[in-house]
């Protein structure tokens, strides 16, 4: 104890593990995100058109969401600092929202479709709330860089590890559980990964502390108007969202299609849980990943992770049949896709530090709000809402053979939308090796301002 006392900026192993149990928690209620859609087409009967409005309809409230749980953050004060306690109080009802979004009432169709879209919204507002202090404590853990890349190493791992057991145990417990109630299958699945995230959630609160704000009692809140200050000439973080969002929209449109495509278009349904699972060799790159960082710059890093999903994307295309290849492309995708999700995270702390040392201003609830849960959410929805629309306008039809049109727009919404938006992500990416190279200056000029103000 007298060790973890005495380096503050360096966490402890149980630290360290228990950060990371957050997004494993979280990645076990991705089963919303991951299955929702098929559920709804495939399941409840819904018209892909229509489940595609939904989710795209329902995103617009996360325009206001995501920036009002941010500024919430920054204006929290409680005994267990600013970030902490929305992971005790916000666990349970979001967990309660996980599963009954899979629950059948017995209602009509139009009645399902308002049932569903409650539901779907309340699901969105919840999860900012619990995504948001997941990035946003990140600089209040650490000041230092280095240790902010290995923490988010965890996380990230951490996520996979949620990735795995979700994907790798979701259809079989949905197919064991329910057997041909598919219904029944989906909700009680659903309601084993709430209870799960719950007491996940619960550990990991119990042994993260916030070391860098002491209970929220010493640091003054940032005024409303001043939390939009923050973003003002903070290129950075603009570069980051806008290269963030991009990564999301690409690759939840893949995830969406994936079920599809394996479906009708190869043929080999059984495959969706070995491919969903494969998903988490990607903590291969994330654990590696402060290594790559200490010997390359992270924008680099980055880049790199963008190219590699760009060339397995298409790569799964010229695989055809061929599943060997097929599966080493897409691995290949989910290596370069760990990279792309995992440093962005990392990297948003240093736009916090941006922000403060150019406008004085420290809003690190807004900045990371906007920089992570905002770009997740948005992503997930227009990521989901393309594919959807693409496939209604093609002429889907759920569970019946294809058509030409109907298999060629799911072959596009899996391999070349999320292709050309990997690529386009990567453009942002070339501005902001100048702002990387200032990272150390702005820590020691941070350093000496707070020591001057104290």
């Amino acid at each position: 104890m007298e060790n973890e006392t005495a380096k503050p900026d360096r966490l402890p192993l149980r630290s360290r593990i228990s950060y990371g149990l957050f997004d494993t928690a979280g990645q076990l209620t991705c089963f919303v995100s991951s299955y929702l859609m098929y559920y709804l087409t495939d399941v409840a009967g819904i018209a892909v058109f229509s489940v595609a409005t939904l989710m795209l309809l329902t995103r617009f409230v996360d325009f206001i969401d995501a920036p009002v749980w941010g500024m919430i953050i920054d204006h929290t004060h409680s005994r267990f600092g600013k970030c902490r306690p929305w992971f005790l109080w916000l666990a349970i009802p979001y967990a309660a929202v996980v599963a009954l979004i899979f629950y059948d009432p017995g209602f009509a169709m139009d009645d399902m479709i308002i049932y569903i879209s409650v539901l779907y919204v309340l699901y969105n507002v919840l999860f900012t709330g619990l995504n948001t202090p997941i990035t946003a404590i990140l600089p209040l853990l650490s000041k230092l860089p280095d240790e902010r890349v290995v923490l988010n190493s965890f996380r990230m791992v951490g996520g996979q590890v949620g990735v795995l057991l979700m994907n790798a145990s979701a259809l079989p417990l949905v197919g064991l559980i329910g057997g041909d109630d598919a219904h029944k299958g989906f909700f009680f699945t659903a309601l084993i990964f709430a209870v799960a995230f719950v007491l996940l959630t619960f550990f990991a609160f119990a042994n993260v502390k916030e070391v860098d704000s002491d209970g929220g009692k010493k640091e003054a809140s940032v005024p409303l108007k001043d939390s939009f200050k923050a973003m003002k000439g903070n290129w950075p973080w603009v570069i980051i969202v806008v290269a963030n969002l991009g990564f999301w929209i690409a690759m939840i449109s893949r995830n969406v299609s994936l079920i599809y495509y394996l479906t009708y278009n190869i043929d080999h349904k059984e495959l969706i849980p070995v491919m969903n699972s494969l998903g988490t060799i990607g903590m291969v790159m994330m654990v590696l990943l402060p290594i790559f960082c200490r010997h390359m710059m992270k924008c680099n890093v980055w880049i790199c992770g963008l190219v590699a999903s760009v060339v397995g994307e298409v790569g799964m295309y010229f695989a055809g049949a061929n599943i060997p290849l097929f599966v080493a492309m897409f691995i290949v995708v989910c290596l370069g896709n760990a990279i792309a999700c995992s440093l962005p995270f990392a990297m948003l702390g240093a736009a916090v530090d941006y922000g403060e040392w150019k406008n004085g201003i420290r809003s690190a609830g807004f900045l990371t709000a906007v920089g992570s849960s905002f770009c997740i959410k948005v992503g997930c929805g227009v990521g989901a809402a393309i594919p959807g629309y693409i496939m209604a306008y093609a002429g889907y039809v759920a569970n019946q053979a294809q058509t030409a049109e109907s298999l060629l727009s799911i072959s596009f919404c899996f391999i070349w939308l999320p292709a050309l938006i990997f690529g386009l992500a990567i453009v942002p990416l070339w501005f902001y090796r100048r702002y990387e190279r200032m990272e150390e200056r702005i820590r020691l000029d941070l350093q000496d301002r707070h020591l001057a103000e104290a």
